[in-house]
């Protein structure tokens, strides 16, 4: 029986070292955002002197010692990223008075330079606008120039790569990757550096755990397993929160490691991960309906489409997508620490 294995352990990401070097394939995670204010406690806690420095009113010095909490995780990425693995950061710039002082705190730019400096190359990043109803597109003071300031209603996910490009040395890595594939129109749309996905709602409602839990869509953890792993590769989370790296990687037939510092995440992640089977297999079938429905009406428009997928038997444009195929999930069982995936074949 086809299977996928999803460990979690509740841990302090800036020391990982009962993971081995070199063991996963994939990075996608979204940390604490320095300098917006919700987190300003959880930084506290990392490092008492980020509280006096914001009490202190030096927003730099803050914005800094944050930072150096996170370099201790980009460290332990490095060490355990496989060498041609990437590592997808999404990340949100703070805009924030501190004393009389007002000014954007630019943690993408800082997160580049960090990883530059340790070894990464770094790739064409993308731009995730998050769809608001908002009716307020200002800060500051209305209709009278010059003090208003622009918001930020987008975040960014910054991609990095160790080493060089990948390369599929066997006839099983190959066939692997055959089936790992994406359509035609999917790659047209997800390698754009500009997304368009709406954002999730943050708030969490159980008294145990803390008040927000800074989830990114779904969508967007689907895309970037699909756009940089291939099946049976390891994706690895290390801000877990509420598991969604980990429920993406479940649907698409990958492996994970996820790691959360907050112990009382462990009902949600587990409630969400019991929900997984149902909720992958449908988003899967709408995945396959939406290409169904494409190709219908690309084809009345350009004519007959060449090739036809082996397993689907639908159209698909490019020979390279003859051999996708998405497993429909069939439990979930948990052993110890670890969820094991079993799929119908």
């Amino acid at each position: 029986m086809l299977t996928t294995d999803h460990t979690l352990y509740f841990a302090d990401a800036r020391d990982l070292s009962f993971l081995s070097d070199e063991s996963v394939n994939l990075v996608v995670s979204s940390p604490p955002y320095c300098m917006i204010q919700i987190w300003d406690s959880v930084f506290s806690q990392l490092n008492p002197e980020i509280k006096i420095a914001l009490d202190n009113e030096d927003g730099n010095l803050a914005f800094e010692l944050m930072h150096q909490e996170l370099d201790k995780v980009w460290n332990e990425v490095y060490r355990i990223l496989k060498t041609n693995g990437i590592a997808c950061i999404n990340i949100g710039d703070a805009t924030r008075s501190v004393g009389k002082d007002f000014k954007l705190y630019s943690s993408h730019s800082r997160i580049i330079s960090y990883f530059c400096k340790i070894g990464f190359q770094c790739l064409p990043l993308i731009i995730w606008t998050k769809l608001t109803n908002a009716p307020n597109k200002f800060m500051g003071s209305g209709m009278l120039p010059p003090g208003g300031y622009v918001t930020l209603e987008h975040e960014y996910i910054l991609v990095f790569r160790k080493g060089g490009k990948r390369e599929f040395k066997t006839d099983k890595e190959k066939q692997r990757r055959i089936t790992s594939s994406y359509f035609w129109e999917e790659r047209n749309k997800w390698f754009s550096d500009v997304w368009d996905l709406k954002g999730v709602h943050q708030s969490l409602k159980q008294s145990n755990t803390r008040e927000r839990s800074a989830a990114f869509p779904f969508e967007l953890a689907y895309r970037l397993i699909s756009m940089y792993s291939l099946k049976h590769d390891v994706v690895f989370d290390p801000f877990l929160g509420t598991g969604t790296t980990m429920l993406a990687a479940m649907t698409l037939e990958r492996n994970s490691v996820g790691i959360e510092i907050a112990k009382n995440f462990n009902e949600i992640i587990n409630n969400r991960i019991n929900d997984i089977v149902f909720y992958a297999n449908e988003y899967n079938q709408n995945r396959l309906e939406e290409h169904k429905e494409y190709m219908k009406i690309y084809a009345e428009k350009q004519g007959e489409l060449k090739y036809t997928n082996e397993f689907y038997d639908f159209p698909v444009k490019t020979k390279q997508e003859i051999g996708f195929k998405l497993k429909e999930l069939k439990d979930v069982k948990k052993i110890n620490d670890t969820y094991v995936i079993s799929y119908n074949e």
